[in-house]
């Protein structure tokens, strides 16, 4: 992975307090979670006991617990709690790693390797939809290309774009899930335009349709 950059890793609308997902990128997984204060997290989706995945886990105010054995983890990531032994002073060696994570634009990015750069600041925005494709991000931007829109790359992120399409800003991030295989999370900036947003979404279904095409043709 890319040191030092933001990827697009989902809506900050689809993760709701006390909600949990896996995320893949580039082959590697990373639990997603939000705490009922709010605060969103990303880290490494693996519980350090018995290796279960985190993003198999429960939430519990702003702790997030492990399926297999119930250990609990703090907003850092450091165990706070282990069921089998309550009174246990938990070492502080016990922790699940934790990466940095940032929401703007109605967008969630997430940093995975080295120090996170500034946090992107985009307007705010109104989701339209998060879609996965079955074909590399490369073919998506190509058949981005080719529908002749005009776009740009989102400043202070990697691998997004900013498309003009019925006189809106569309923010659209994409997320590098495998070498065959990308998701994008596109939202509406400047939300006051919200009578397209029908129109948005399916014009993302189309673009993947066609980017899937085009792989398939290949």
């Amino acid at each position: 992975m890319t040191a030092g950059v933001w990827t697009a890793i989902g809506l900050t609308r689809d993760l709701e307090p006390g909600a949990v997902a896996g995320v893949i990128v580039e082959g590697r997984e990373w639990a997603l979670w939000r705490g009922q204060s709010g605060h969103a997290h990303v880290w490494e989706d693996r519980c350090p006991h018995r290796g279960m995945r985190m993003s198999l886990g429960f939430v519990r105010g702003d702790r997030i617990g492990c399926l297999y054995h119930g250990w609990q983890y703090d907003e850092g990531g450091q165990c706070r709690y282990i069921p089998a032994h309550p009174e246990l002073d938990v070492p502080a060696t016990i922790r699940v790693a934790a990466h940095a994570l940032a929401e703007s634009g109605g967008v969630i990015w997430a940093s995975f390797e080295g120090e996170a750069p500034p946090a992107p600041d985009f307007e705010a925005a109104l989701a339209v939809r998060s879609l996965y494709v079955d074909a590399p991000l490369a073919a998506v931007w190509l058949a981005l290309r080719e529908t002749g829109l005009s776009s740009a790359e989102a400043p202070g992120v990697a691998e997004a774009k900013i498309v003009e399409r019925l006189g809106d800003q569309l923010l659209v991030g994409g997320q590098v899930v495998s070498a065959t295989s990308s998701a994008l999370h596109i939202a509406l900036l400047e939300p006051g335009a919200a009578s397209h947003r029908k129109d948005h979404a399916r014009w993302a279904e189309r673009l993947r349709r066609e980017a899937e095409a085009q792989e398939a043709g290949r």
